[in-house]
């Protein structure tokens, strides 16, 4: 897969949890987690960075679900950063 297809993907994923219960939706964010390394081709730092403010919006995201805190503020951010690294790629 992609830089860019893992950006779309961890988009979509993120925008699929709005309608998930709480589990399910740490159930979707699990399944993530092997792509925040990306591709493994070089890419700018700009798209590197991107990927990783992604990731540690989905981590934050991940954690409040878990910890049955409220999240509700925490999937926009983290979409909006999924967005941002999926711009940088084109």
């Amino acid at each position: 897969m992609s830089e860019g297809e893992m950006a779309q993907h961890v988009l979509q994923s993120l925008q699929q949890t709005e309608l998930a219960d709480s589990k399910a939706a740490l159930g979707i964010l699990n399944g993530l987690v092997g792509m925040v390394t990306g591709d493994g081709t070089p890419h700018s730092f700009e798209v590197d960075e991107a990927r990783a403010s992604t990731f540690m919006a989905v981590c934050e995201y991940a954690k409040a679900l878990h910890r049955g805190l409220p999240a509700d503020t925490l999937r926009p951010a983290a979409i909006e950063a999924a967005r941002k690294w999926h711009a940088l790629l084109g």
